[in-house]
């Protein structure tokens, strides 16, 4: 007897490479939000709005705190949620709308009025963005471990999946620099040119979107596979005590401290990689472009690559080799210009040379993050054993 056949659930059929590819193209919707807000939401509100630097980070910093309780609270909601459309979906479709009208509204704040108020806007649509996002991102990766339950598959998977994800949000990034806000030879136009931003505004929303819908009716066909949990009443008490037991896995918790270590610096990098690169490194929007080119290239030969490496050494030597591979890469060129060996800023070497580091980087971190989330995905069953619950949603 099989797994499935002792689950109760019909013997599942092959998940076709369109299912994959539709499943992760999911991605691109979180991506391309989290790409705006860690972006250039800053750059936004601080030089085109006028808000103080200090008021907009230390709202991005209470929707941040705000979404570490939220994440785990509703990953367990959606695992012991019973729905004629299973466990996740619900979630799903319900995030699409308000994730992408908040996404429209922080882009589009109220002209003329005070700071305070602002920042309060600000903060309502960060909070909700954050909310709703999670409502569908964190179902959508749940998903992973019951699609498939073969090790290596799901590396697969999860290659598809990020691969879509970071190249959507590049691609984004690039029509803000090349045709949003495009610096025009007479000097109008650019990041600073505030109409821009609302077209960019615009066109995000509706593809967060349609990604959204696409993507969770890709899956749909799925639902009768994948497991219900047991029809039952909990207290809070109960299901809190069920949230240590589960989280409470050797496996686990050295996956949680690996990533938070992976989502800290991809943070910084990701928060001030604008600003280093205008300022810093002195490169031209036409330049920002290239590099934005050449993260889409670096997330296909990584998410290539993923699998082979993995089944070569393991994913978990391979996710340390890459992780400590991509810290180097983004820390050399600053440390380099520190102690006064890079060339000088506005010439072609420097920005080869530039090209080059964001390309291993780029490789060597999507790898990263490919090989932790599979592995999120095998911790999965392994929980199951020792819980005899079925917990991706809390655990992702």
């Amino acid at each position: 007897m099989t797994a499935t056949d002792a689950a109760g659930l019909p013997p599942r059929p092959p998940i076709t490479f369109k299912t994959k590819a539709l499943y992760g193209l999911g991605a691109s919707a979180s991506i391309i939000k989290q790409r705006g807000i860690t972006t250039f939401l800053l750059l936004f509100y601080n030089q085109v709005v006028g808000l103080p630097p200090t008021m907009v980070s230390t709202a991005i910093m209470l929707a941040l705190v705000f979404d570490a309780f939220v994440d785990p609270l509703v990953g367990q909601i959606s695992d012991n949620t019973r729905s004629r459309w299973g466990r996740r979906h619900p979630f799903m479709y319900a995030a699409a709308l308000p994730v992408s009208l908040a996404f429209y509204l922080i882009w589009n704040p109220p002209i003329g009025w005070e700071n305070e108020a602002l920042f309060f806007y600000m903060l309502v649509c960060l909070l909700t963005i954050r909310l709703f996002d999670t409502f569908f991102e964190l179902p959508s990766s749940a998903l992973l471990a019951e699609l498939t339950q073969d090790y290596n598959e799901r590396t697969s998977i999860i290659s598809i999946r990020s691969f879509c994800g970071v190249a959507g949000g590049l691609i984004m990034q690039l029509l803000v620099y090349q045709v949003f806000l495009k610096k025009n030879p007479d000097g109008t136009g650019g990041l600073l040119e505030r109409g821009g931003w609302e077209t960019y505004s615009i066109v995000g929303a509706i593809t967060i979107f349609t990604i959204i819908l696409i993507s969770s009716t890709a899956t749909h066909h799925q639902i009768p596979y994948l497991r219900q949990p047991p029809a039952r009443k909990i207290t809070i008490p109960a299901m809190l005590r069920e949230v240590g037991a589960t989280l409470n896995n050797r496996s686990f918790v050295v996956l949680a401290i690996s990533g938070m270590f992976m989502n800290v610096s991809l943070g910084l990098k990701t928060a001030l990689e604008l600003y280093f690169n205008l300022y810093f490194w002195g490169l031209t929007q036409g330049q920002l472009a290239i590099m934005t080119v050449t993260g889409v290239l670096a997330s296909i030969v990584g998410v290539t690559l993923a699998p082979i490496i993995a089944g070569k050494i393991g994913k978990r030597y391979a996710a340390i080799t890459m992780f400590f591979g991509a810290v180097i890469a983004l820390l050399l060129p600053i440390g380099l210009r520190i102690i006064g060996v890079m060339p000088a800023n506005g010439t072609n070497l420097l920005f080869g040379i530039l090209i080059i580091d964001f390309m291993a980087n780029g490789i060597m971190a999507i790898m990263t993050g490919v090989m932790l989330q599979s592995m999120i995905a095998d911790v999965v069953e392994d929980s199951e054993v020792k819980t005899g619950r079925r917990s991706e949603g809390l655990l992702f």
